[in-house]
């Protein structure tokens, strides 16, 4: 008899496909669990994102604008980027059969632009906490910031501003344990696995680029702050532990240098180096001349020919001071506040954004010597200590940040220079309409407004020759009635000082300065009138040839050659009556020119100052030039004829004799201005 049980099914035999289509399915619905919380969480997070973006920083308007910018940095690049995410995620609803696949894509489409909007944000994390920080020190700023926030998002509690800033950071950590979670409710020999697969990975690589740049950043903000320390603080901050790692570095250097180790090659980096001081040379030329432009724009406001009293009435000249002060008050005061506010300050922030990378630069040449050591290290030993791989690694992340960003910042700094010039050039256009806007209806009354452009610049140019020979003329009446110049004889005691320059360089090397020289620069010289130098090079070291590289006979710098003179070495009177003595051969040191006016003038003889004199000890006196002088003695103590004892003003004392002439008679100053 057949057994009754034997045509049901066994459960034994049943069971595995049941068990598969039942784990299928609880996989399948743990799949799209998590894929409706993907798109719910994106739904609450994006809207989180645009009450902080509007609702919250609009009503902060208590805190200072920079603070508000550090505080959201640029959450609004991250509102667009997941507005746009956010749909693409919405949209794959529709298609429920390839969702999963298309979740993988969208993510592997929006990999980069996440990684770069957060990042930012990132790295700007730890300086929005520090400013909240600072909040709670005040309690009553404190209570309004928390008010606000309460009143936009309850749930944000005690934490505040805490609880909204940290959201971005938590949503871009979360998309890679998202997306596990939807991969390992996939089966593996889904279509849509390998896909999900890559996108999981892609996330996390944009965790860990976050994380790598939030840590350069780190380093870097470090080494840009430029501080101003005294030398006082400098030395303070020296310990064993600096002088140890300078002085490592600089022996790493010297065997470079020597030759003994290899040098690390890096043309990336070399050629992004040389662009950036390129730019920088750019920026502070260009700084330099704006600066030379408005100085000069200054003096000339301060010029104000219209004020002067021309002594000529009516007719253009009346025309020409209505026209000059009408732009004096108005058209160039407010060009050149649009200069300073348009052009000179923003090349000024451009010029001090340069400091940081500047400095980054140089810090890591620091970081490759020590870098460099601690791979020689490592090749000959095979491991380092903690503090070495911590150079090591600090190294990496400076240069790796520099290669990245150097060619951005030299791209934007080179636009923002590119706009200043722009801007300046449409200011210059600007005064140039304008003035001629106000000065179209002087110029039509002038009696030269109908004459075309060539006759008018033919009629100036003979009015300008014209005058240039009147004014030729004037120069030439005017040296007949003064006395001839004269070069300011030696300074008492300087002549052993010049013969000692006279045997070392010969008689041509040696100029005498003809007015006092004030140096300006490190190797400028500061000289009286009067002294006696030799010339070395009549150059500088950039070819100029107005500078010349001179010696004192101590000192060795460069002074203008327009104030040098060839000083010539006479002889005595003795020698030019021939007379024979112990001292034939012995030579008087004065300038080549002219004889002295009041050496033949007896004693208590009226004369005049020809040049100011200003007394360097007790035993002179002070001249100013044209004042009357008592000539009491043609000689000092000694019988030099080149100083005279004289009376000033009740004062006694000595003077250069070529300083002092008889007083003109009256003929002479009857000159007039050529017709």
């Amino acid at each position: 008899m057949a057994d009754p049980g034997a045509d049901e099914p066994s459960p034994r035999t049943e069971s595995p496909d049941g068990e598969g289509r039942v784990s299928e399915d609880r996989s399948l619905l743990h799949q799209r669990l998590a894929i409706r919380e993907l798109i719910d969480t994106e739904v609450s997070y994006l809207h989180m994102l645009q009450l902080c973006a509007s609702d919250i920083r609009g009503r902060l308007q208590q805190l200072p604008q920079g603070d508000l910018d550090v505080l959201f940095s640029n959450i609004d690049d991250i509102v667009k980027v997941n507005s746009r995410f956010l749909h693409g995620l919405q949209e794959t609803a529709s298609r429920e059969e390839d969702q999963v696949q298309l979740i993988g894509n969208l993510f592997l489409e929006f990999q980069e632009e996440l990684e770069q909007v957060y990042k930012v944000y990132c790295a700007s994390y730890d300086q929005a906490l520090l400013l909240v920080d600072t909040y709670r020190k005040e309690p009553e700023l404190q209570r309004e910031i928390q008010g606000i926030i309460e009143a936009v998002v309850p749930q944000a509690g005690s934490s505040g501003l805490s609880f909204l800033l940290v959201i971005p950071l938590q949503r871009i950590t979360k998309y890679p344990l998202l997306l596990q979670k939807i991969l390992e409710n996939t089966l593996p020999d889904a279509s849509a696995y390998p896909v999900l697969q890559r996108a999981t990975h892609a996330l996390q690589d944009v965790n860990a680029n976050i994380n790598e740049y939030k840590r350069r950043k780190e380093v870097a903000s470090k080494y840009t702050k430029v501080e101003q320390l005294t030398l006082r603080e400098r030395l303070a901050r020296i310990n064993t532990h600096t002088l140890s790692k300078k002085t490592t570095r600089l022996s790493q250097l010297l065997k470079q240098e020597a030759g003994l180790v290899p040098r690390t090659e890096d043309k990336e980096f070399d050629d992004l180096e040389e662009r950036f001081h390129w730019v920088s040379l750019c920026v502070k030329e260009t700084k330099n001349n704006v600066a030379a432009y408005l100085d000069n724009l200054e003096a000339f406001l301060h010029f104000r020919p219209q004020e002067c009293d021309l002594d000529v009435g009516g007719g253009p000249v009346v025309q020409y001071c209505s026209l000059t002060r009408d732009l004096q008050l108005q058209a160039f005061p407010e060009f050149k506040r649009r200069l300073e506010g348009l052009v000179w300050q923003p090349l000024c922030s451009l010029a001090k954004t340069l400091a940081g990378p500047q400095n980054l630069i140089k810090k890591r040449l620091d970081k490759l010597l020590d870098f460099e050591r601690v791979e020689e290290k490592l090749l000959e030993v095979g491991s380092v200590s903690y503090e070495e791989e911590v150079a090591r690694h600090t190294y990496q992340a400076l240069n790796s940040m520099l290669v990245a960003e150097l060619p951005q910042f030299n791209q934007l700094a080179m636009q923002w220079l590119r706009q200043i010039l722009c801007t300046f050039v449409a200011l210059q256009r600007d005064l140039a309409k304008q003035v001629l806007q106000r000065a179209e209806g002087s110029l039509a009354q002038l009696p030269h407004h109908h004459i075309p452009e060539l006759a008018f610049r033919k009629l100036v140019e003979d009015a300008l020759g014209q005058t240039s020979h009147q004014l030729h003329s004037f120069q030439k009446n005017f040296e007949k009635v003064l006395p001839p110049p004269t070069i300011q004889p030696l300074l008492p005691g300087a002549e052993r000082q010049v013969q000692a320059l006279l045997s070392r360089y010969g008689p041509g090397k040696l100029y005498q300065v003809t007015s006092n020289i004030s140096g300006a620069g490190t190797l400028d010289l500061t000289l009286p009138r009067g002294q006696v130098v030799a010339l070395l090079q009549n150059k500088d070291t950039k070819g100029n040839s107005s500078r010349w590289l001179v010696d004192t006979g101590g000192h060795r710098g460069y002074v203008p050659a327009g104030k040098l003179e060839l000083y010539r070495v006479v002889p005595r009177d003795k020698e030019l009556r021939g007379q024979a003595g112990p001292h034939e051969d012995s030579r008087h040191l004065t300038p080549e020119p002219t004889p002295v006016p009041v050496s033949s003038v007896p004693t208590m003889t009226q004369v005049v100052a020809v040049y100011p004199f200003l007394a360097r000890s007790s035993h002179e006196v002070s001249l100013q030039a044209g004042q009357p002088v008592t000539v009491l003695e043609a000689q000092d103590k000694k019988g030099n004829p080149e100083w005279s004892l004289v009376e000033v003003d009740g004062q006694r004392g000595y003077v250069p004799s070529s300083f002092l002439a008889r007083a003109p008679s009256p003929a002479p100053w009857g000159w007039s201005l050529p017709s």
